[in-house]
């Protein structure tokens, strides 16, 4: 057993020898664990978040548009529904004008008569033309709106990130 042990003696010396490098070596491959490990956590952590603000980015931007769609829809219906009245109303002074227009006596009544009616559905067409027109820029603004609201907060995001 002496010689057994005589014979290792230059590996254990050179196994003490290289313990400090060997240590060292350890040290430097925990630290880079550590810090691939810190690095990977902080990443995975970045991420999540900006996943998080997208998925909130997106649920905005969806509001948006459904409160755009809603803001079209109800200028829409406004819209319908003034020119349901408009025809009526039109419908039914179309009619009281040909009962007037065949209760004339003379020509020149019935000219003066037309004439007359003529003027007053132009007039009457051009101001619901002006009020379908401020419906309708009425209805764009607040359709268009909400997709404003979101596209300047993400410029301004933006530009923040800048």
């Amino acid at each position: 057993m002496d010689a057994a042990a005589e014979t290792l003696k230059p590996a254990k010396a050179a196994a003490e020898a290289l313990k400090p490098e060997l240590n060292a070596a350890k040290a430097t491959v925990e630290q880079m664990t550590t810090a691939a490990n810190t690095a990977f956590k902080d990443g995975v952590e970045k991420t999540v978040a900006a996943l998080a603000e997208a998925n909130t980015h997106s649920k905005k931007n969806l509001e948006a548009v459904v409160a755009s769609v809603t803001a079209a829809a109800k200028g829409a219906e406004v819209l319908g529904a003034s020119a349901v009245a408009y025809s009526k109303s039109a419908f039914e002074t179309q009619v009281s004008n040909a009962k007037t227009l065949a209760a004339a006596k003379t020509p020149q009544e019935f000219f003066e008569l037309q004439t007359s009616f003529a003027k007053g559905a132009f007039e009457t067409y051009v101001s619901e033309v002006t009020k379908m027109s401020e419906i309708f820029a009425a209805s764009f603004k607040d359709s268009v709106k909400p997709i404003n609201e979101r596209v300047t907060d993400v410029v301004g995001k933006l530009q923040a990130v800048r």
